[in-house]
């Protein structure tokens, strides 16, 4: 039995494929991974419809002197750089190398394919948006009357959030702005997630703006794939604050842009469409005062006027109102006058009465008086000390101090006992309660 070596096997599938295959072909595929190293290295997979399974895989690299042009021309084209996810169009050799194995040569690639399955992946974000009824609610939210205070989300060392900056504050008529930096990655793999932090930093804040900036600036075109995410799209859209996107780039839209509340080009038009507001508002202020001015200014012109015409009518009024006055004033002395002397003789006569009263009635009053002060003596006197030590009383005290109760007395002591007539020292030598 004649044998074959591998590698002799190998030669013999890399020579029949080359003989019976074309040599090239365009075909149409997903890429699952992707690396450069000088050569670009793909794997290209195929899934089932319902974009479950993997129906079919196979390796693919692109020559350095082939990546060197069909890098700047995909990315030009497009606006993205080639990655992991994309769909593509490409032109490819079949290859079957004895130590290698089967791999696949790209030599073209067609962009239009991947930039129809970019507006393709864009259309069904927004449908989904729309099936959720979130397309439009960012850009219903009302714009505040004032945009003073901004929550900005970009990287501090992208230049465009330098150039925002310098144009808001350096604005000619003085206007007054805040911002704060929430820091996110905005280019790369981690826009999705670096950016949705940031919002949720700010919503966590809310009450601190009125308006929320995304700006990029000063990046490639082809970095913009991670703002035409779902997530992303959903958290801008219903988001509570009115968000104001400038992503840097004109000639194409993301998702991004299309559902936030106001889409400008740049991040200086970012900063101008601010500038712009408050001056609309400083100018309706300033309107406002010039009428409140002019109308202040005719309205005092008027009440001068009438003050004048008041201040002219004064004299005649006064010397109308006098003449009255002095007239009312004649008639309250005239009736103040015999009111007086009505008044005085009804008194004379109140005195002459109470007099006659006073004679008739002070003998009686006198009489009762004394007759109660003789009352009283007589009371007094049958209440007298002296009186009662006249009847056999006598009053015995110790120390001074009456004597009322035996228990107050001690044998031995001595006592002084005051009579009507004279009075006696005697010592204690019994006692009987």
């Amino acid at each position: 039995m004649n044998a074959l070596t591998l590698y002799e096997l190998n030669n013999l599938v890399r020579q029949t494929l080359e003989l019976t295959l074309d040599k090239e072909y365009w075909i149409r595929a997903e890429i699952s991974e992707l690396h450069v190293n000088r050569h670009c290295y793909m794997e290209f997979v195929q899934k089932d419809s319902r974009g479950n399974g993997i129906v079919a895989k196979a390796r693919a690299q692109v020559w350095a002197n082939k990546w060197l042009l069909l890098k700047p021309m995909f990315e030009q084209t497009t606006g993205q750089t080639l990655s992991a996810g994309m769909q593509v169009l490409v032109r490819v050799q079949v290859t079957f190398h004895e130590l290698y194995g089967y791999s696949l040569n790209v030599t073209d690639i067609d962009p239009t394919y991947t930039l129809g399955d970019i507006a393709k992946r864009r259309q069904e974000i927004l449908r989904q948006l729309r099936e959720e009824g979130v397309d439009t609610m960012n850009k219903e939210l009302p714009l505040p009357r004032l945009l003073q205070r901004i929550a900005v989300i970009s990287s501090a060392t992208a230049a465009g959030y330098g150039d925002f900056c310098h144009q808001l504050y350096s604005n000619q008529r003085g206007l007054a702005f805040k911002t704060e930096l929430f820091q996110a990655t905005m280019q790369g793999n981690d826009v999705e997630k670096s950016v949705i932090a940031a919002l949720n930093r700010i919503a966590a804040r809310m009450d601190e703006w009125d308006v929320v900036v995304i700006i990029r600036g000063g990046g490639a075109t082809s970095d913009l794939s991670g703002f035409d995410s779902l997530e992303l799209a959903e958290n801008v859209a219903q988001f509570p604050l009115p968000i104001i996107t400038g992503i840097g780039h004109e000639r194409d839209d993301t998702v991004l842009d299309l559902i936030s509340h106001i889409r400008v080009k740049t991040p200086t038009a970012a900063a101008e469409l601010l500038i712009h507001h408050q001056e609309a508002e400083l100018d309706m202020l300033e309107g406002l005062a010039a009428q409140l001015t002019e109308m202040v200014g005719d309205w005092l012109l008027s009440e001068s006027t009438r003050l004048k015409l008041l201040a002219s009518k004064i004299p005649m009024l006064f010397a109308s109102v006098k003449a009255k006055e002095e007239v009312r004033l004649h008639q309250l002395a005239s009736a103040a006058s015999h009111q007086s002397l009505q008044r005085i003789e009804q008194e004379k006569g109140g005195v002459a009465m109470l007099e006659k009263r006073l004679l008739l009635y002070s003998p009686q009053v006198l009489r009762r008086a004394q007759q109660r002060v003789e009352l009283i003596e007589n009371k007094l006197d049958s209440a007298s000390p002296e009186r009662i030590l006249r009847l056999g009383f006598s009053i015995t005290r110790i120390g001074g101090k009456a004597v009322r109760n035996a228990d107050d007395v001690q044998e031995g002591d001595e006592m002084v006992t005051t009579l009507a007539s004279g009075t006696l020292k005697s010592t204690v030598t019994w006692k009987k309660k």
